[in-house]
């Protein structure tokens, strides 16, 4: 540890806040809790099992159950206890990319960077196929095609301006930033619920379901595939996802191709020209159909306290990725550090009041899928808040899933009673740069499954590095792209928080109960 860190440490256990000394903070555990989460660490190893070994993570992929089996392996092997993989219902079918070659030929030779989005049928390979120019505003102009797309490869006529960018893709959070976050009043109540989303959502726009129609259009007639692009898409980096449906009786999906800004245009403007564009495209894409459960990790350090045994703490963050990558900020490094949570608190004998659970979630980017069924058949359902008994003796759950960077405080989700309580605990990692308590709510992750039923749950403030400017469902989100100091502090304070809540004397204050959302 450098000098600067060893003193922040020492006066920290010297001149506690009051807040400190209305909330019981254990000095003596939070220094072993530093020195095996920063001197010690395992969580890059851990992240490295997790890409690099098991490949991409899609929901019901091979990646995904290679990623499970080794979570399921590693706790196992540091002695928590129950690690099993839960299934949660059915989620649908598995997919995996076998093959991609995509090559302009003419009118001369340009390989591409493509990536098929998810659960797209492949191609039978074909060799310098045409290129046709498809112009999509509304149902009626997609009509002028039928008949023509047999063997053809489309790409949608909609040049896309390049923006060159001026700014760091990597920053961290400056402390006037911070400083607004803690200063932030309590959110306006979603009519919708939490997680619920209960505005009007509209109809499609005429090229919305435009692009529909001739994607089952250019099914039925044979087209190769299509191409598409976004403005996120540049310097090597493409941002691609979902493509296609994916439940059991889904029927089969059209070939839908991501292509970085620079390539698309090219082959555009080529086209346009009036110059014949032809490529070679051979795609091999496998649909696992033989069991469609979703499936969670899940394990736990039992409770030895025979008053609060029964109650829970929950650490978690989704295991699921999307497909170009191998989902390293998105999110190995949740579960790894996660992981790591727990592995430190076994290292150090940990004996905690209540029990500790970990749970690695499925389907997160299809929708929370895993955490809210997980909650929904062991808390609560949602729909009619019908609690059960688990309800109770819940206390908290804590998240991660915003990349890389390092903790920078918490979000109180509007859980006010918390604030004095978080205050204390990240008091012994004001060195680290944890300081700021927030009010305000953060979304589209898995502690809104717990939110959402009542429960306290929590997502970390994290510093946000490139996430949304290179890694986030991008082919960039990669091992290399990790930040492993970064990943150390958070495994640490997660740590913390998970030791504090099992060992409070209650558990943690809540919100009121949501109304149901049937």
């Amino acid at each position: 540890m450098r000098k600067l860190n060893r003193y922040a440490w020492l006066l920290a256990l010297s001149m506690p806040v009051a807040a400190m000394a209305q909330e019981k903070v254990d000095l003596d555990m939070m220094k072993k809790i530093r020195e095996e989460g920063l001197q010690r660490s395992q969580v890059m190893d851990i992240a490295f099992n997790l890409t690099d070994k098991s490949g991409n993570r899609l929901t019901n992929s091979a990646g995904y159950a290679r990623a499970a089996n080794y979570a399921k392996e590693a706790l196992t092997g540091w002695g928590v206890a129950n690690a099993t993989i839960d299934p949660w219902g059915e989620f649908g079918k598995g997919w995996d990319l076998e093959k991609m070659y995509v090559a302009v030929t003419a009118p001369y030779y340009k390989p591409i960077l493509a990536w098929p989005k998810t659960w797209t049928a492949g191609t039978k390979g074909l060799k310098n196929g045409e290129v046709l120019v498809i112009t999509v505003k509304d149902s009626a102009q997609i009509e002028a095609y039928r008949g023509q797309l047999k063997n053809k490869i489309l790409i949608v006529d909609q040049l896309t301006e390049y923006k060159h960018s001026f700014k760091a893709d990597a920053v961290r959070y400056t402390d006037s930033q911070l400083a607004r976050m803690a200063a932030a009043t309590p959110p306006p109540v979603n009519p919708g619920g939490p997680g619920g989303g209960g505005g009007f959502r509209g109809t499609p726009n005429p090229a919305v379901r435009a692009l529909a129609l001739l994607k089952a259009m250019a099914l039925k007639e044979g087209a190769v595939g299509m191409f598409t692009t976004s403005t996120r898409n540049h310097d090597g980096t493409i941002f691609a996802q979902g493509g296609g449906a994916y439940k059991g009786t889904d029927p089969e999906n059209f070939l839908d191709m991501a292509l970085g800004i620079e390539d698309y245009n090219t082959i555009l403007r080529l086209a346009k020209s009036g110059t014949p564009v032809k490529m070679d495209v051979d795609v091999k894409t496998k649909f696992q159909t033989k069991d469609l459960q979703g499936y969670n990790v899940i394990a736990e350090i039992p409770g030895t306290d025979p008053a609060l045994k029964d109650e829970i703490v929950m650490i978690g963050a989704h295991l699921d990725s999307w497909q170009s990558g191998t989902g390293a900020t998105d999110n190995a490094s949740g579960s790894a550090v996660m992981m790591e949570a727990i592995r430190i608190l076994k290292a150090l004998g940990v004996q905690p009041k209540r029990t500790i659970r970990i749970g690695l979630w499925s389907g997160e980017e299809q929708g929370l899928l895993g955490s809210r069924n997980y909650v929904k058949k062991t808390f609560a359902d949602p729909a009619t808040m019908q609690t059960l008994p688990a309800h109770e003796k819940f206390s908290a759950y804590y998240n991660i899933d915003n990349g890389t960077g390092k903790i920078r405080g918490i979000y109180l989700q509007g859980n006010a009673e918390c604030k004095p309580i978080f205050s204390a605990w990240l008091e012994p990692f004001k060195d680290l740069g944890a300081t700021t308590v927030t009010i305000s709510n953060t979304g589209g992750t898995d502690h809104q499954a717990f939110d959402g039923v009542g429960l306290p749950g929590f997502q970390f403030i994290q510093d946000p590095i490139e996430y949304d400017t290179r890694t986030h469902h991008s082919n960039m989100d990669v091992y290399d792209h990790l930040i492993a100091d970064d990943l150390k502090q958070i495994a640490t304070i997660v740590a913390a928080f998970t030791y504090n809540t099992a060992q409070r004397d209650a558990k943690l204050p809540r919100k009121a109960m949501p109304k149901p959302r049937n």
